[in-house]
Order: C-alpha cells, then sequence, then structure tokens
C-alpha cells in the first residue's frame, strides 16, 4: 500500500482551521502565501508542482 498525500492540501486545511479558530490569524496566513509564493516566482520555480 502505498500512500502520497500532496503538501497544498495539507496546508490549507490547516490554514482554514487555524483561521476558523483564530481568525486575527487570517492577514497573516494570507501575507505569509503571498510572499512564499512571490519568492518562488523569482528563483524560477515556478514548474515546481506543491
Amino acid at each position: 500500500m502505498n500512500l502520497s498525500i500532496a503538501l497544498g492540501p495539507v496546508i490549507s486545511l490547516v490554514a482554514g482551521i487555524l483561521i476558523l479558530v483564530v481568525p486575527r490569524l487570517l492577514s497573516y496566513i494570507v501575507a505569509g502565501y503571498l510572499v512564499f509564493i512571490g519568492v518562488l516566482g523569482l528563483l524560477g520555480a515556478s514548474g515546481m508542482r506543491l
């Protein structure tokens, strides 16, 4: 049995639960996501699948 879990859905699930528990985290989670995607774009890792 081989179990493969994609990183994107797991991060989304954790972020969604955190936002439900502590709504003030929304701005920090969105900012962190945008910074992460921006850095990946600048480094040329746009072809990477997360």
